[in-house]
Parts: C-alpha cells; structure tokens; sequence
C-alpha cells in the first residue's frame, strides 16, 4: 500500500482524547474537525512551572534529492519510546506546498509511521502557512501604497518582496506597477517561497503575541535618501499583520498512526531560512511530557547547526541528545555511486561516501559537544552485508548506532534506539555555541564556513562586502548567521558531494532580517524562490469521484 492508503485505513482518534493524554483539558482546544486541534496559548501558562522533559534532535547526513527519513525517523523514535512506556511528544514543522507540487513530495513521515490526517496536514492543515503569506502580501501592499500616496518616509530603496508557499522560478524577479496609472511608480520587485519569508521566521522565533508583535514592527522593509531603514512599525502596519496571525501562532495538535500527540507546528527550510518548528511548540511540548522528539531540516550542517547556533541561543534551549539519520542510499550517493545503481551492493561506495557521515558526527559530538547516536533508516534494497559494514565501522570509533525499521514495522520497529535514547540523555555534554554574538559577522560566517563545512575559506561579492559594512555600522554586527546554502554537500556546489578537495564558500549577498533577529548569509547559487523539476509532483496528484486524494507520497 502507498503511504496515503496506510494512513486512510488506519483509525485515528479523536483530537480531543490524544490531547488528554498529555494533560490538556478540552476548553484549551480549538478543534479543526475530529482530528486537528489549535492549542491554546494559555496551555503554556498552566504548565510553566512543571520540570522540562528531555529534548531530542533528530537531523541527519547531507541528503540525496529526495532526502534521508528525518521525519519518518523522529516519528518512528517518538512511538518507539510510548512502546517501551516512555511519555513522548513529537514537536514537528508544517510541510510547504513547495515540495509537495515539486519534487521531494510530503513531510509527514512514511509507512506505518506517519502523522495524520496525513492529506490534510500536506495540503492547506489549519492555515498557518497562508496566514504568513497574507501577512508578508499586506506589508508589501502597504510599503507601495505608501509611495503611492507621496512617499512621506522617503523610500529610496525597497528591500521586502512578496511571497507565495510555491516552487515558481519565474517570480524570482518581476517588475511591479507597470498598470500605467497616474502617479504609480514601477519598481523592480521578487518572491520568496513562504517558507523563506522573515515572517515565517518571527513566527517559529516569538514567545507570544507581544513579542510576535513587537518583532513584526522590526522588520527592515527599506532604506531612505539617507541609508537610514525604514521599519515596518513606521508604517503602522505591524498590528493588522498580527491580526492575521492571531491563529497561525498557536501550535497545532495531531496524531501518529499509533496515536501519539504531535504538536506541529512553523516550517521554515534550512537550507534557505533556519529549518526548525517553532519555539512554542518545543517549549510546550517539553512541559507536557518526559521526552520531546524534533527534527532540523536537511543535513546536519544546515538544519543541526541553524537549530543550535540560532533557536537554542535565542530560545535558551539545548538538546540532550542528537539522532543522526543515515541511509545507505545516502552514504553510497556521496561515494559517487550512479543514481542508476545506488540500489545495488556496493561495499566501495559506502567506503568512498563513510566521510561525509564522520564529518557530520565530528561536528556534533566535538565542535557542538553532544550527545550522538547514529540511526540507520533502513531500506529493502539495504542487504545485510553493507548494514553490519555500517554498523562495524561505527562501532570502531565507539559510536552508538541502532537499525531503525519504522516504515516497515512502526514503533516496534524503533524500540531499539528508543532504549538506547534513555539512556544516553543522561549522558552529561558539553554543549558550545559554534560563533559567539560578539564575534564580527565575517567572523562568524568563518567559523561556520571552516568548522562545520571543512571550507578553507570564505569569498565575497563585493555587494556582500558593502551589505556586511551597512549592518555593522547600524549596530546589528551582534546577531547570529542563517547561512543559505546547498543541502546536497559541505560546500555551496550541488556537485561536489565527495568533499575531498579544498574549497571555500562563495558569499553572494547578506541580508539584514532585524524582526527575525538574524542575518541571512546567500552562499552559491542558492535560491529563495525554488523552481519545480522537468516532471512535478503535481502531476500524479488527483482526486477521484468519491473526494479521496491519491498522489500525495
């Protein structure tokens, strides 16, 4: 069966009883139908006070284009762990409609463990996604309207550019009010994908709606005759983007297959924008259970490092222990193996792509100071003489690894690492921010560039150059780097999957994100506004007569 036929046949309870197993009354639920809930934002109130459960990061190796099963993983571990009697919560990102048309397909897991309702939470869930889009438009809509009307705050250089949750390359850059009309002035603009949008950002950063608020008005939307910027508060406009926010702020409540709670909630990219779900909904998943589950987009150099160096700093979190997810199909890939033949053994492939699965492990346990466990997702092309190859070099260097089989056989399939997990939160760590706030931006780009990737060095445009300048003498030199990059290798080159000569980073352009509170750093040709693949998702997904979606993966 496809994954959407194992989630239609499986029964779900209703939302009401999943959220009563961890503690949440009826009255603190906003109900999307029988089986999506909006949490309350007074939830986090009641349970302040209660003692943090233990925080597990789930990321993995530098993916293949259709990636590695983070998400398949963290759900396999978080039902893994109610099988052994542990109480856990998974704390996930919102899928984009982005790859869901494109190429990578859904983000809600695989097999028999997937979240549900599954169609519903790929598709429009409740909203949360469109809300951001219509607040990014209405911003766009009034710096415009303002220049229309006189331009009293004397915009010389707009910077925001309009959004939609889709993959459309043709948007990257458009020209705006070409209507002709007396006094509208054309101006060149572009989109992002929602998901890369600051908003998308403020929203996964902010503690309540003061603060969503507050850093709304912050936003840079432009810069005057005097290189002065010019704030979105300035344009009275932060209030009424609030407003359309009001709901798209509070974490979302679903259900695994095997009916455990799953809050879900911001889904920015890590390879374009910081990859994690929101500060909420990890800080109100740890006080309603023992053990919290969440995932950072693609490899670990983008979404671990991004989690670390940006939500833990401004959040004041750190997690207890880190699951890298690995496949065979991914190491082999990295070894330089056809994508034609990645499915057959080949012990020489895993040995030239081993490397790339050492860095990421290197970074965590040595330059971050966490706590490591390898997982193996497994696959049915895997045979059993590259597994226990795995698993012997692994265990050379005294890494813990443990085979996770949760698409075939859900939870059961993932109590081995749940056990193991137990255990290794109460390992004591060292945990170490990779840059300080005090470091100069060039410095930090360094440090990130050379620690974690393995560059040798960092080039920049001079737009680059004049950007870092620009920031620094407006005092925002102390905010932390959100690196746009490749997903597909350490480098910013797609291509260079193997990694073995030296490189360096190519930095094309910064930009400032003061309401998000971080620094975008564009390296490579990475883009903002995906584009979609020769053949799209969206040409197998399809309704039939009786309303069932068929497609979606």
């Amino acid at each position: 069966m496809t994954d959407i036929e194992i989630a239609r046949n499986t029964e779900l309870q209703e939302i009401d009883k999943i959220a009563n197993k961890i503690g949440i009354e009826e009255d603190d639920l906003e109900l999307y139908g029988k089986y999506k809930a909006k949490i309350s934002n007074s939830v986090y109130e009641k349970v302040k006070d209660n003692k943090n459960g233990k925080l597990v990061l789930v990321t993995a190796i530098s993916p293949t284009p259709l990636g590695e099963g983070k998400t398949t993983v963290s759900i396999a571990i978080a039902d893994g762990l109610r099988k052994i009697g542990k109480n856990s919560i998974l704390a996930l990102r919102e899928p984009s409609l982005g790859p869901v048309f494109g190429i990578k397909g859904g983000a809600t897991g695989g097999g028999k463990v997937q979240i549900a309702p599954m169609e519903d939470i790929n598709l429009h869930f409740t909203g949360d996604i469109h809300a951001m889009t219509a607040a990014n438009n209405l911003l766009s809509s009034m710096i415009d309207n303002h220049i229309y009307f006189g331009n009293e705050l004397g915009f010389k250089k707009v910077v925001w550019k309009r959004c939609m949750d889709l993959n459309d390359r043709q948007l990257r850059k458009v020209e705006t009010g070409l209507s002709g009309e007396k006094k509208i002035v054309p101006r060149e603009d572009g989109f992002d994908i929602t998901v890369a949008s600051e908003i998308m950002a403020i929203v996964c950063l902010s503690k309540d709606i003061k603060d969503l608020k507050e850093k709304l008005g912050n936003i840079i939307v432009g810069y005057n005759n005097e290189d002065k910027p010019i704030f979105a508060r300035d344009l009275k406009v932060n209030g009424a983007m609030a407003v359309l926010l009001k709901d798209g702020i509070k974490p979302n409540l679903v259900q695994t297959l095997e009916h455990t709670p799953a809050i879900v909630h911001g889904g920015p990219f890590a390879n374009i924008a910081h990859g994690c779900n929101s500060v909420i909904a990890t800080k109100m998943a740890m006080k309603l259970s023992d053990y919290v589950i969440t995932e950072a987009g693609f490899g670990a150099d983008l979404g671990a490092e991004k989690f670390l160096d940006i939500k833990c700093r401004k959040a004041g979190l750190k997690p207890d222990a880190v699951v890298l997810v690995a496949t065979i199909k991914a190491l082999k890939y990295h070894g330089g193996v056809e994508k034609e033949k990645i499915q057959e053994e080949n012990i020489e492939g895993l040995e030239k792509g081993i490397g790339n699965l050492y860095r990421h492990i290197d970074n965590l346990k040595n330059k971050f100071g966490l706590n490591v466990i390898v997982a193996l997702n497994r696959y049915t092309s895997d045979t059993k003489e590259e597994i226990k190859w795995l698993e012997n070099k692994l265990n050379e260097r005294s890494i813990p690894v443990s085979i996770v089989e949760g698409w075939a056989k859900g939870g059961e399939g993932a109590t081995d690492i749940a056990k193991k997990l137990v255990d290794l939160v109460e390992v004591p760590e060292n945990f170490n921010f990779i840059y300080e706030d005090t470091n100069s931006i060039k410095d930090k780009i360094l440090k990130v560039a050379t620690k974690i990737y393995g560059a040798k060095d960092v080039e920049y445009s001079d737009e680059a150059k004049e950007n870092i300048e620009m920031i620094e003498k407006l005092g925002y030199g102390n905010l932390p780097v959100c690196i746009a990059k490749t997903q597909y290798s350490f480098s910013d080159d797609p291509k260079n999957l193997e990694c073995n000569n030296e490189y360096n980073i190519h930095v094309r352009d910064v930009e400032l994100k003061t309401g998000a509170g971080f620094i975008v750093v564009l390296a490579g040709k990475i883009m903002t506004m995906p584009g979609l693949p020769k053949v799209p998702a969206a040409e197998s997904i399809d309704i039939d007569e009786n309303g069932n979606i068929v497609g979606i993966f």
